[in-house]
């Protein structure tokens, strides 16, 4: 049998984030899969709602899918998988937090995916830039706002749709999972403004050779972007590190971690 738990019952306790999932989950048929549930899930994680160490009660889920126990641990496998998720023994699972490693390899995989396809581009045409534009755009005006966790969700999408002018399902989805897992990094950053800001102009710039079919100066500019990108998040988990070593609760975690 399965247990829910009634979502009045929670929702005094339950984080903002859950309250967007159950708006989110009441737009799709209650049919949904296991894979439904993790793309939820996931973007949550590519928006910046859901944090490294975030802890996901199966019962506050439950109640906000309305899915079964055993369809929402089949997401969690799929989450986990992608090294978005983890499951602490004993403790249960909670969003991942990436490591210094983990970065560095991502990275990689970016700068081999992304400018290939920059390198590759033919006359892409305005309908698949536009959305590449409005990421720009939203950008900007989310500068205006202050809004620093709405710039990065803006650069996230930048990319995404940078590497769907290739017009690949498959690199599609493997971009998906590589920018929920940079996500994670974002906040180690002390200052997402300082982080995200200086972006917004590279991106601009990155679109502008890409409309005047600069596609080799754009890879190569893109080269740098990478490089510069990750080197800072390097810096932000090494300093991250180096804090929470000297934090009293450090050799707490360092036990969870190890478990």
């Amino acid at each position: 049998m399965v247990t829910r738990v009634g979502a009045a019952e929670c929702a005094d306790e339950r984080p903002a984030w859950l309250g967007a999932l159950a708006q989110d989950m009441q737009r799709l048929d209650h049919r949904s899969t296991a894979e439904r549930v993790a793309g939820l899930l996931r973007r949550s994680i590519t928006e910046g709602e859901m944090p490294p160490r975030t802890h996901l009660s199966e019962e506050q889920l439950i109640a906000v899918f309305q899915v079964s126990r055993n369809t929402l641990r089949e997401a969690f496998r799929l989450l986990t998988h992608e090294g978005l998720l983890t499951r602490w023994l004993h403790r249960g699972v909670y969003v991942r937090e990436l490591t210094e490693a983990d970065l560095v390899d991502l990275y990689r995989l970016r700068r081999i995916i992304e400018c290939s396809i920059v390198r590759d581009l033919d006359d892409p045409g305005d309908d698949l830039l536009r959305p590449l534009l409005d990421d720009v755009k939203a950008s900007q005006e989310s500068i205006e706002r202050g809004d620093w966790v709405s710039v990065g969700t803006a650069n996230m999408s930048f990319h995404a749709h940078l590497v769907a002018l290739a017009g690949s399902p498959r690199t599609n989805e493997v971009i998906e999972t590589l920018l929920a897992q940079l996500r994670l990094a974002f906040h180690t950053a002390a200052s997402p403004q300082r982080l995200h800001e200086p972006y917004v102009a590279r991106n601009r710039a990155l679109l502008d050779l890409i409309t005047e079919g600069e596609y080799e100066q754009a890879a190569g500019q893109l080269e740098v972007y990478l490089q510069d990108s990750r080197a800072e998040l390097v810096n932000a988990i090494r300093g991250q590190r180096i804090h929470a070593n000297g934090s009293p609760g450090a050799a707490q975690m360092r036990t969870l971690h190890s478990r």
